[in-house]
């Protein structure tokens, strides 16, 4: 996956070049800058007084001594002083230099901190969003893995709009197909129990299905579904299962094309480039080519719906392609919930929809490796 946000230290990360978090003068401290110097040992700060420091929005580059990474990144982010003084200008200028770097050295993996996010003061929801979109835009032209390393268990959107807006959506669903699943529960045990009360129910809902009334604080309640039925039936009784037919014609859709031949039919009828298509899922290339080679390859469901979102399709169309890779969307997982939201609203960027899964700590789109 070419772009990964991960809880982490990143003094651990296993990656050709890790990006520090610095001050101006390179020579050590707080923070992820202090940590990074403890674990590189003293040569790293030996280097680092060579270099004569280093101005925001700039970065160099030193070896990594005693870390799992061949590299360290020395970049300075901008002290925040309420975004009027260059603030995102320099802040992106970071990103992008350290990125410059790392693809300068050959770098396939790097990982980045949230700079300016701690002790200087950078908003957390707008440091993540510009540490997002610059990782994005360089990925659009460039092979390398980047991950974004937060460390414990920060929350950086909780506060947004996008973030309140998903969680509503979620909680609604979650309450309402909650509420339609009692009801075909009651159904079912007035049939078998009485069925003169069960026709009586069935008619009470097709003619007020749902009903408001206002409390006294002004919020809206549900009608209650069993204020109809008398208390006879409305204790609880096991529930009664129904057989299905098979659907034959999803039986035969899902057996006459695989998985790899609808993505790539797909990819032609869109106009896309292969790469502008696994670029756009957060697909890794080499994951891309064996679903490409292997007709029969059977990606994770995250992948496959990564897939559908860079080909935007609307969720007809994103439930028939990852129904070919044996998934489907459902209303009682909260990772299904966050994507059908994103498709109801067009809204089809992958990385501001890892940017909600990650804050849930659900996996990510793309997030399966070849």
């Amino acid at each position: 996956m070419p772009f990964q946000i991960v809880r982490n230290d990143i003094t651990r990360m296993r990656v050709d070049a890790i990006v520090n978090a610095a001050n101006r003068s390179l020579l050590g401290g707080g923070g992820v800058d202090g940590a990074i110097h403890h674990a590189a040992g003293p040569e790293l700060l030996k280097e680092c007084m060579t270099l004569g420091g280093c101005e925001t929005g700039q970065a160099k580059i030193t070896g990594g001594y005693l870390l799992p990474a061949k590299y360290v990144i020395h970049t300075v982010g901008p002290i925040w002083h309420g975004g009027d003084r260059g603030e995102e200008q320099l802040l992106r200028s970071c990103y992008r230099n350290a990125l410059a770097l790392a693809a300068e050295k050959g770098c396939e993996s790097v990982a980045f901190p949230m700079i300016s996010a701690g002790v200087y003061g950078y908003p957390k929801d707008q440091a993540m969003m510009i540490a997002v979109e610059e990782i994005g835009r360089f990925l659009l032209d460039h092979e390398m893995t980047v991950y974004l390393v937060v460390f414990g268990r920060e929350s950086f959107l909780a506060g947004t709009k996008l973030f309140r807006d998903v969680r509503e959506y979620i909680d609604d669903r979650y309450a309402e197909r909650h509420e339609h699943r009692e009801i075909e529960s009651r159904r079912k045990r007035l049939w078998h129990q009485n069925e003169k009360a069960a026709l009586e129910y069935d008619q009470f809902l097709a003619s007020e299905p749902v009903s408001t009334v206002t409390g006294p604080e002004e919020e809206p309640e549900r009608l209650a579904p069993n204020a109809f039925i008398p208390d006879t039936f409305a204790a609880p009784s096991p529930a009664i299962g129904s057989m299905s037919r098979p659907d034959w014609a999803e039986i035969l859709e899902r057996t006459d094309e695989s998985f790899s031949e609808a993505l790539l039919r797909l990819i032609d009828e869109r106009g896309m480039t292969d790469a502008q298509c696994y670029k756009k899922a957060n697909v890794d290339r080499k994951l891309f080519s064996k679903i490409r080679s292997n007709p029969g390859y059977r990606p994770s469901k995250p992948t496959a719906v990564a897939f559908a979102v860079a080909l935007e399709l609307n969720l007809e169309e994103t439930e028939q392609l990852i129904r070919k890779a044996g998934y489907a969307l459902t209303g009682s997982s909260k990772f299904d919930l966050v994507v059908e939201y994103f498709i109801r609203n067009d809204h089809y960027v992958v990385s501001d929809i890892n940017l909600v899964l990650f804050e849930f700590d659900l996996p990510l789109l793309g997030s399966q490796v070849a």
